[in-house]
């Protein structure tokens, strides 16, 4: 399959909860940015994180694999600093081939645990 994406994405909606209801780590409240590459050569991947209210983070560096996918929970990146619970943030996404970026959260504050997923938006 040829390779199919964008290069750059943008997330401008994230929030990690601090709290979770359910067994770890399948129920832990977590954002994740599902990344798909369907190219033949691995894709290098740059996560930059924006806040209201400090300057940015990042980036974080990523590799996903030729014709595979990879789930990266937000809550697992700590280099170079995790990103801080209990506050919104965005984020950027800048591949050096095409992706495909689908962002999801799981809240899980409350027994009745809320999924939320869309594709980010693309440029590039």
């Amino acid at each position: 399959m040829p390779a199919i994406g964008k290069r750059i994405w943008a997330i401008a909606e994230g929030y990690i909860p601090s709290a979770s209801h359910g067994p770890a780590p399948e129920l832990t409240s977590h954002e994740a940015a599902c990344l798909l590459n369907c190219a033949e050569a691995p894709a290098q991947v740059e996560l930059t994180v924006y806040f209201t209210d400090r300057d940015p983070a990042g980036p974080y560096r990523v590799e996903v694999p030729a014709r595979r996918t990879l789930h990266l929970r937000m809550n697992d990146l700590s280099d170079p600093e995790p990103i801080p619970r209990d506050t919104p943030y965005a984020c950027v996404i800048r591949a050096d081939r095409p992706i495909v970026v689908q962002h999801t959260r799981l809240d899980s504050r409350q027994a009745e645990n809320a999924l939320m997923t869309t594709i980010a938006y693309a440029e590039g």
